[in-house]
């Protein structure tokens, strides 16, 4: 009973406190009303979380706070900051600097939040841990999509958006300090930057973190801009305000909808296999993403089931790396490991999200879409030699 409680309050604080991540992609659309923003300046919106994050997450790696503390504190305490960090976006200038350094100081204390779920959710379970981290990505997921519904309800006035998603944040805070420790639950003694050397020395470790790397390049350059490019694509048989409000619907739907996925393929990792799972979601969402680009301008509907699809099968696949790292280090060091983790791959993703809107200005949606689909490949291929040997 306790576990079931504790997994469910952690779920819910992270669907909470990750509904800050995507606030400026859902909103930018509605802050170009107020003032001229440039596609320079939209892109750094989204991707200072990302860089933010990485600063957070690196620090947090090296100094050991999801195994030296206890990660329900660093977790609210997180949130908390995190929250009135995205308030600082209702008394900047619209577009102005003080925006992205805001959003910076966002993803800086999120970085306490999504990895340190990680740890508390490995210390209920090893046998089961595929599935168990597969329900907190899943509720990452689901926050993640949040900011493009709480805009969806709230129309043009963004603001209410923001106000939201701190709200929730707040909400995280406390309901975190309400989950125990699981009995898998350890706690470093000392840690040093070196502990982590190990991620470059075990080869499984390594070849985790290249499928990750490979997930990476392709899951939050879509999560980020999959609304304006859908919104782009609609546009040439819908009129603008059509199309705009079909967007947010289509990028709340695709992210949301992966959330499940997360749940179903971490019940069916712990049993074919966390690797060979990876590399199944990741061949799925390389040919969605396919897809996508070439169903891009089409029919509505089309394109939308097509967004949707990817959108279930390019995020399920984020947990079981992180399973297996877990998996594979000492249990007093797989809290900083699997943060290590997330700091490379945000790090990956800060030029992606960066990149995406730039290039798709200079190429056109389609052919930055389908260059997408390199990460799954480049996943698959690391994570090939993890498999199971053959019975």
């Amino acid at each position: 009973m306790h576990k079931q409680r504790s997994i469910f309050l952690l779920i819910t604080a992270e669907v909470a406190a990750m509904a800050l991540w995507f606030v400026s992609a859902a909103i930018v659309g509605d802050m170009r009303l107020e003032a001229p923003i440039s596609t320079a300046m939209q892109a750094a919106l989204s991707a200072s979380v990302q860089a933010g994050f990485v600063l957070g997450a690196v620090a947090s790696a090296l100094l050991g706070l999801a195994d030296r503390f206890d990660p329900r504190r660093v977790f609210a305490a997180a949130a908390l900051f995190a929250a009135l960090a995205n308030l600082a976006l209702l008394v900047v200038p619209v577009g102005d600097c003080g925006a992205v350094v805001a959003r910076t100081a966002t993803g800086i204390c999120l970085a306490g939040v999504y990895p340190v779920g990680m740890k508390i959710a490995v210390g209920w379970g090893i046998k089961d841990r595929g599935l168990l981290v597969g329900l907190l990505v899943g509720g990452v997921t689901l926050g993640s999509a949040a900011p493009h519904l709480l805009a969806f309800l709230g129309g043009a006035e963004w603001r209410s958006t923001v106000i939201a998603a701190s709200a929730l944040a707040c909400i995280a805070s406390v309901i975190v300090l309400f989950v125990q420790l699981g009995p898998h639950h350890a706690r470093a003694p000392r840690f040093t930057p070196s502990d982590t050397f190990i991620a470059w020395t075990d080869r499984r470790i390594r070849r985790a973190f290249g499928g990750y790397l490979g997930h990476m390049w392709e899951l939050y350059a879509m999560w980020a801009w999959i609304g304006t490019a859908a919104a782009v694509s609609y546009s040439a048989s819908m009129t603008s305000p059509a199309a705009s409000t079909l967007a947010k619907v289509t990028a709340f739907t695709a992210i949301g909808a992966g959330a499940i996925a997360c749940a179903v393929a971490g019940w069916c990792a712990d049993r074919i296999g966390k690797a060979e799972m990876t590399i199944v979601v990741m061949a799925a969402s390389g040919c969605c993403a396919l897809l996508t680009a070439a169903t891009f301008g089409g029919p509505p509907w089309l394109t939308f089931v097509v967004i949707v699809a990817w959108g279930i099968t390019i995020i399920p696949d984020s947990a079981q790396f992180s399973a297996l790292v877990a998996d594979y280090s000492p249990p007093d060091k797989a809290g900083s490991l699997m943060t290590l983790q997330t700091a490379l791959g945000f790090a990956l993703t800060t030029a992606t999200v960066q990149l995406t809107p730039i290039f798709a200005d200079a190429y056109g949606w389609p052919t930055v879409i389908a260059l997408l689909a390199l990460g799954p490949a480049f996943g698959i291929a690391s994570m090939w030699t993890l498999r199971r040997p053959a019975q």
